[in-house]
């Protein structure tokens, strides 16, 4: 066993404590860069936007070759430095998580679930046609129903087996890789953010975004701790998530900027 996988599983509760409060500071950081482009926009006379379609390139570019990373990493015959981490730290987590840890950890990762996503999406998608916001209501049921037939289209190609456990916990029928609640908590939340950004004023835009990806990570990451996911299921699982993400967020914007230039 390395002792540096060791080591992690250890203190994997501090670790993911750490994680989040790092995920917390670079969500804060990438808002306080956007609200100031924004301004400096608004200032010039022009329509500011939440993505513009050059960083959107950007992310959809690095997205995708993390993903292929990640997945030749672990589908290939030979097995490789990732896929032994993987297995060791899961090994490792299993011996060294208190069961009443887990059984806490157990209640958070049902954020994800998809009983609690899809009746929520329903009804953000109901209270949006309610209020009359055509495009953005479109938007967010495209981007929630692309979750299933993306994510189990994944899973079905690389047919990666889950890791062993027997806290009896959490029971997940399936294949493992990607991360179907890392990848649709990222799209979940994160959609439910931009759809939030769009409608609630500026001074609740902060805790928006930091609300979004505390979530997000809370249930990724859980799904390590957990053991029913490996390591890279879960960054696999947030990439995929996060580029299907980043498509639907420049499609709503192209669609609201073309709708400005219309109005008279």
């Amino acid at each position: 066993m390395d002792p540096m996988v060791e080591w992690i599983a250890a203190h994997a509760l501090r670790l993911w404590a750490l994680l989040l409060l790092l995920a917390l500071l670079a969500g804060d950081l990438a808002w306080q860069h956007n609200a100031r482009w924004q301004r400096q926009a608004l200032a010039r006379g022009r329509t500011a936007i939440v993505l513009r379609w050059q960083i959107g390139l950007i992310l959809l570019l690095a997205l995708a070759l993390l993903f292929l990373a990640i997945a030749s990493a672990v589908a290939g015959q030979q097995a490789g430095e990732l896929a032994r981490f993987d297995t060791d730290l899961a090994e490792h987590l299993h011996t060294q998580l208190p069961l009443p840890v887990l059984r806490g950890i157990a209640v958070v990762t049902h954020l994800g679930d998809l009983w609690w996503v899809a009746p929520t999406a329903a009804v953000v998608a109901l209270l949006l046609l309610l209020r009359r916001h055509w495009q953005l209501a479109g938007i967010w049921v495209v981007a929630l129903l692309g979750i299933l037939p993306i994510n189990g289209g994944l899973k079905a190609l690389f047919q990666r087996v889950r890791p062993l456990h027997d806290h009896g916990f959490i029971v997940e029928p399936g294949w493992s890789f990607p991360s179907g609640h890392a990848f649709g908590s990222i799209v979940f939340y994160g959609m439910l953010a931009y759809v939030l950004l769009r409608l609630l004023p500026p001074r609740f835009h902060r805790a928006v975004i930091a609300a979004a990806v505390l979530l997000v990570g809370v249930v990724g990451i859980s799904r390590v701790l957990l053991q029913v996911h490996y390591f890279s299921d879960v960054m696999a699982g947030y990439a995929a998530g996060a580029a299907w993400l980043v498509l639907c967020i420049g499609a709503a914007e192209h669609l609201r900027m073309t709708a400005t230039r219309t109005l008279p």
